[in-house]
């Protein structure tokens, strides 16, 4: 998946960063022969100078073959695999945690160059060496190189390593330890096995085409000791580089979190007008002409792909479902980043529910500006708690995640984007969640009947207002209806749809998938802006055949469930006390969300 922010289409550039982008995510993506299944993408000006291109990959492993980067073992051998180490990537990571200006485009060597097809041979050879009993440990050579790689997995496993620097495989005359060492060359790893295995892993590397190199050996001493044309290169001790690193104790000033703001008259708006402007927005761009550039079936696995509120694998063998999303509302973040942050928590699981999977785990990438702003700082500590609040009220362990400071140009930051990754699991698969509705559908609204405006992308691009309060989660409503959903969709019951960006209105379009219009009517008394437009409400769209009406109200029971009409017909029409807020054509409100990116097919 792929969770992508740029900055305002019409800005420098932002045409080529955007192509470029999806163009390296495909091709690599494709050429690897992993399905690129669901993701987002979002737009705003503070993304102009410095995008964000976050990627969450989600594997598989047997319980009992998992393995781990521990350098275990005094005595065990160090391999390197992989591609020859270059200049390309030195200082890539320091790179990332730097903040930009005119001289931007001076950072370029230090952004990694990629060979997918090498990196297909080398997880192959890798799954072979794990396959046949190899390896006692291994890590990849990501950031930092092997630095990272030898001192992590040293510290893991109490001991140290010799590294013969030498012997590393240099693509390039003359380089350095100190190149070597911080070179971000990709797909390069870093594997431990028992002298004995030496030569076995050296013949599988041989037979995938792949150098493999002995370059050291594990010590009992906590150091890292290297040598370099027959001489001495450097001996430091394991834990300052890693458990035992400075802490810094960042000031924070806390945010304080956006305060109600006073609107124009919104009573005699025209609502269909309103809806156009939002959907033909960047903000609500059908993201089809990126998702059209990925391979997302490679592997006959995928049961729901790009487009729906989650993505849906069914585990190799097995009717077992696995289920990912990611998201992140950055305007809310920058408005209030805890409850932001733990409506981004929310809003995932009801991502997950629409597809029948229970959330069982999440990995976060938290974008920041400089930490050495205060007030940058205090959006950092708050969304941390935000999160933090959010998964334990889902309980969502956090297993991984990483942090992206300096994300800033000139002094002006990106809006906080604290990117939440949820997996959950469908333990069986029996029927493919369908995500839209059908002529003859009873369509029902699960939750409130009315939403918030604080923070919503209706005063943003409606009103153009990046104002307002946004509202904390209700954790026990919002695990009430998710359970509900998640068994309505698991026995193909009904389609689910969660109200999010643009409220319901916006939902129902997307429901619709341009194809099938809906007579849907408002209770009386409602806010027509707030029930039209409102987010925040922990609420989805529901759309079963009549015959399931009956079970879906039973599973229903207790909660907030309103019959709003029936799916068919041409138009959209929404009414409220016997007036028409909205009577559209449902194709011509789909196809304006088409515009915006049109031009990446070639539109």
């Amino acid at each position: 998946l792929d969770s992508l922010r740029f900055g305002a289409l019409d800005a420098p550039r932002m045409a080529h960063l955007v192509d470029g982008v999806v163009r390296g995510i495909g091709d690599y993506g494709n050429c690897v022969g992993v399905p690129t299944v669901g993701g987002e993408v979002d737009f705003h000006p503070s993304y102009n100078g410095n995008i964000l291109v976050n990627a969450m990959c989600v594997g598989v492993a047997r319980a009992d073959r998992i393995f781990y980067g521990r350098a275990s073992g005094p005595g065990n051998r160090v391999v390197y695999i992989g591609s020859k180490t270059g200049r390309d990537g030195i200082h890539g990571a320091t790179m990332a945690s730097d903040v930009f200006d005119e001289t931007a485009s001076a950072k370029r060597p230090t952004v990694q160059v990629g060979d997918p097809f090498t990196e297909k041979l080398l997880i192959e050879c890798c799954l072979e060496l794990m396959g046949a009993g190899l390896v006692v440990g291994i890590q990849d050579m990501g950031a930092a190189g092997l630095t990272s790689s030898a001192f992590e997995m040293a510290a893991r496993a109490g001991c140290g390593l010799t590294l013969d620097l030498d012997k590393v495989p240099a693509r390039e005359r003359g380089m350095t330890p100190y190149e070597l060492m911080l070179s971000e060359s990709q797909e390069r790893m870093l594997l431990v096995a028992t002298p004995g295995d030496v030569p076995a892993v050296l013949e599988v590397c041989r037979r995938w085409g792949l150098d493999a190199v002995e370059i050291g050996a594990v010590i009992a001493e906590p150091e890292v000791v290297a040598t370099f044309a027959g001489g001495p290169a450097f001996r430091l001790p394991v834990a300052p580089l890693v458990d035992e690193a400075p802490r810094y104790e960042r000031p924070w000033t806390p945010p304080v979190p956006a305060a109600a703001v006073t609107l124009p008259p919104l009573h005699d708006r025209n609502w269909a007008a309103d809806l156009r402007t939002l959907l033909t927005s960047p903000v609500f761009a059908n993201p089809r002409p990126i998702w059209e550039q990925y391979d997302h079936s490679v592997g006959a696995t995928t049961v729901v792909g790009p487009g729906a509120d989650a993505a849906l694998q069914l585990v190799p063998g097995t009717s077992i479902g696995l289920a990912a999303t990611t998201d992140c509302n950055a305007l809310a973040c920058s408005l209030d980043p805890f409850n932001g942050a733990a409506q981004a928590v929310a809003e995932a699981v009801r991502n997950l529910a629409c597809v029948g999977a229970e959330p069982v785990a999440v990995t976060d990438c938290l974008n920041f500006g400089s930490p050495e702003n205060p007030a940058v700082m205090g959006q950092f500590v708050a969304a941390v708690d935000g999160l933090a609040e959010a998964c334990r009220a889902f309980e969502t362990p956090v297993v991984s995640g990483n942090v992206s400071f300096y994300n800033e140009t000139s002094g002006r930051p990106i809006l906080p984007t604290p990117t939440v990754g949820m997996v959950g699991v469908v333990p069986e698969v029996r029927h493919r969640p369908r995500g839209r509705w059908q002529v003859g559908d009873s369509v029902y609204l699960l939750g409130p009947l009315e939403g918030e405006l604080g923070g919503s992308r209706y005063l943003q691009v409606a009103l153009g207002l990046e104002a307002g309060p946004v509202p904390p989660v209700e954790y026990e409503a919002e695990r009430r209806t998710a359970a509900a959903v998640r068994d309505l969709v698991r026995l193909g019951l009904a389609a689910a749809k969660d109200i999010s960006d643009g409220g319901l209105a916006v939902a129902a379009v997307e429901m619709s998938g341009g194809e099938v219009g809906c007579k849907l009517t408002l209770p009386a008394g409602v806010s027509p802006v707030r029930a039209l437009f409102g987010e925040w409400s922990g609420a989805f769209l529901l759309a079963a055949p009549a015959a399931f009406e009956p079970a879906l109200e039973r599973a229903c029971d207790g909660l907030p469930l309103t019959r709003l009409g029936v799916a068919g017909g041409v138009k959209m029409t929404v009414a409220l006390a016997g007036r028409n807020l909205v009577e559209e054509p449902i194709a011509g409100l789909a196809a304006g969300r088409g515009g915006s990116l049109a031009w990446l097919s070639g539109g």
